[in-house]
């Protein structure tokens, strides 16, 4: 609380002398360096987006410093997380880029308070915005015995994963737990980019917990050529484009009501999309300058050039609008809490 009071107080200071302010924060990054924090591998979608951002972001930011890109892959990004938190400079040039499953990895942490495992405290961490609201899916090869997702409730889907609390890892686990499905997980694979290398290799037949715009990015050509059939879409909403392709919508495949509000919680983690966060000494008003950059780089003509031509979807959301979600998201009350973390535990069909 203290922290947003400062952040809304700062605010007020930067619209009544924005000159001053923007004087003291140029005057501090001038010469610097601020390096972006992939809590993924390189090549998967979080560092696509993250280096799509430092091209375009020094422009934005007041003393125009520059922006580098340093992947920090590990135990579902609460490494890069915890790098943030507790060993980085909390001065503003270093940010963090998690995936944004980490949220719900760090709800069950600090609600459930057992067996403690992050060496951070989600809740106080800073947002500064999102490039895009995600949307995940599962997708399959065309050749696979699955062709929709309810033949995956008496067939199995031979999916590659990630670790534990990665989306790629957890969504599939709850498919399993909330709507019956036969998902069966081969796991350990670092990110997509060596998941969907597998697929191509016949080594698995699919992917669960992919992102709509890293599909589109890394493999543009799958969904055309008829490669691969997305068979379901892991969102309480829906992506209008998907919509249209006909896929159901996983929450409808609930077994009862509160599977299907646990789910509706997971998926809320989607808003979150490509998340970028500061530790939680970073002052005010460096703050307040880097979310306003965020912004505008996500109007920038050229940002928004280049994102059209790898095919990256850009919607952004403000760091404001962000943390007031994931204070919602952390006022989930703990026993519904339990349920949901239990949802997600990988039972092999």
């Amino acid at each position: 609380m203290k922290v947003l009071v400062g952040l809304l107080a700062i605010a007020a200071l930067w619209t009544t002398t924005p000159a001053s302010a923007q004087d003291s924060v140029a005057q501090f990054y001038k010469g610097r360096q601020i390096t972006i924090v992939v809590g993924s591998s390189a090549g998967g979608g979080y560092d696509i987006y993250a280096r799509l951002l430092a091209r375009h972001f020094p422009k934005h930011i007041p003393g125009n410093p520059n922006v580098i890109v340093s992947n920090m892959p590990g135990a579902g990004s609460n490494a890069s997380a915890a790098y943030i938190y507790n060993v980085a400079a909390q001065d503003g040039t270093f940010i963090g880029a998690p995936q944004n499953s980490a949220i719900m990895d760090a709800l069950f942490d600090v609600l459930l308070g057992t067996n403690r495992r992050l060496r951070h405290d989600a809740t106080k961490l800073i947002h500064i915005g999102s490039a895009t609201t995600d949307h995940y899916v599962c997708i399959a090869r065309g050749d696979a015995p699955v062709k929709t997702f309810r033949d995956a409730f008496t067939q199995e889907l031979l999916i590659g994963a990630s670790q534990p609390g990665t989306s790629t890892r957890d969504y599939p686990a709850m498919l399993n737990n909330t709507t019956g499905a036969k998902i069966k997980q081969v796991s350990g694979y670092p990110g997509t980019r060596e998941i969907t290398l597998a697929i191509e290799k016949n080594e698995v037949h699919g992917l669960c917990g992919f992102s709509w715009s890293s599909l589109n990015a890394q493999k543009p050509d799958w969904v055309k050529s008829g490669f691969i059939r997305v068979i379901v879409q892991e969102h309480d909403k829906g992506n209008p484009e998907i919509n249209k392709m006909g896929v159901p919508l996983a929450v409808d495949f609930a077994t009862s009501p509160e599977n299907r509000k646990i789910m509706e919680l997971i998926y809320s983690s989607e808003t979150f999309g490509r998340p970028y966060m500061l530790a939680p000494d970073v002052p005010a008003d460096r703050v307040v300058a880097l979310r306003k950059a965020f912004m505008d780089a996500m109007k920038d003509p050229d940002l928004l050039a280049e994102a059209q031509r790898i095919g990256l979807a850009i919607d952004p959301i403000s760091g404001e609008d962000l943390q007031k979600l994931a204070a919602d998201i952390f006022a989930t009350p703990a026993p519904f809490v339990e349920k949901v973390k239990d949802a997600l535990v990988y039972r092999a069909p």
